[in-house]
């Protein structure tokens, strides 16, 4: 792959749509000199935003499209209908080899379905996981699986944790990342059946640096650099740890105004607890990436604003450009399954 990356977006999804995600692809031009993009959507709001914005003609190209997935549209019905929907349209562009990359704000069982159908799994893969990073003592620890997967074999936990430590380790740089298995208690005995055998695996494998079972707490010290769980309980933490940072700066905006002493030393307290109010901003750590397909996916939030969906488009690039579904698919190969 070349240095330059080419990026499609579906510029249809999330709760905003064109009006935020073509300010942020304005932006993220500026920014990385080497993008070009595919901008897959309808042709009228598009080319707009992308005059008003004023987008260099030579780095994007508009795939029109006439049809948009919903929020509430079954991930089942969308393999059946809308073939010119704008999600559709730009993973079809990974699997046709037109861009390196794919990022979409839309419904994410209905991203997962396509790509899942359009692009297929890698070799040794039963299901894709989805895997994003959360800010902890001061770096990254990366969750998976974040909603792709309710419910979870052992194989398919493992098989989570292979590809996470792959993924940490070239997006972070990380050798040998440290993974552990999001449980109940740190004892071997701990936990649900599929998990017990899980670790078992994990525990017999010398391609994973496995530290064992991570209980929640330990989750935010920083204990582990990859944490693996089945995709309802890792959905959870993902929402429970976003609506507690979101609280917790509402707490210190009150807490500055309760006052008159404290309304004069706001400017010079917000200043101080601007670097670690940013650090725990859910919208720095957006973009969460589909490991296991052929092909990168990268979803952002549906209620991404402008900065954050910059932050899912530099993900995207990252991936695309490291090539992960291949150097996962070297990882994977010949590894053996003990499980059925």
């Amino acid at each position: 792959m070349s240095t330059s990356v080419r990026l499609a977006i579906d510029v249809m999804g999330g709760d905003f749509g064109p009006r935020c995600i073509i300010p942020a692809v304005a932006r993220s031009l500026q920014m990385m000199p080497d993008l070009h993009v595919l901008l897959v959507g309808s042709a009228d709001p598009v080319l707009t935003l992308c005059q008003q914005h004023r987008l260099p003609p030579e780095r994007f190209q508009l795939v029109p499209t006439t049809e948009v997935i919903l929020a509430d549209d079954p991930p089942a019905s969308v393999l059946r209908g809308k073939k010119d929907a704008s999600m559709r349209v730009a993973i079809e562009q990974v699997r046709d080899g037109r861009a390196h990359g794919c990022l979409s704000a839309g419904n994410t069982g209905a991203l997962m379905v396509l790509s899942r159908a359009l692009l297929g799994t890698l070799q040794g893969i039963e299901r894709p996981a989805i895997m994003a990073a959360l800010p902890v003592a001061g770096r990254c620890c990366f969750l998976l699986d974040l909603g792709a997967n309710v419910d979870c074999s052992a194989r398919q936990l493992f098989e989570f944790a292979i590809m996470g430590s792959e993924a940490a380790s070239e997006i972070c740089g990380i050798d040998r990342p440290r993974v552990g298995l999001l449980n109940i208690g740190s004892e071997v005995n701990k936990g649900s059946q599929n998990v017990r055998e899980a670790a078992q695996l994990l525990r017999d494998s010398d391609r994973v640096n496995y530290i064992g079972h991570v209980e929640g707490d330990a989750l935010f010290r920083g204990d582990a650099d990859v944490v693996v769980c089945d995709g309802f309980v890792g959905n959870v933490v993902l929402k429970a740890s976003e609506g507690l940072a979101g609280y917790l700066q509402g707490e210190i905006r009150n807490a500055l105004g309760s006052s008159l002493l404290l309304r004069c030393l706001a400017p010079v307290l917000r200043g101080a607890l601007k670097p670690m109010v940013r650090r725990h901003d859910p919208g720095c750590y957006n973009g969460a990436s589909l490991l296991g397909l052929n092909g990168v996916v990268v979803k952002s939030h549906g209620n991404a604003d402008e900065t954050a969906f910059c932050t899912a488009i530099q993900q995207a690039v990252q991936v695309s450009r490291a090539g992960l579904p291949q150097r996962l698919a070297a990882r994977l190969e010949g590894l053996s399954w003990p499980l059925r």
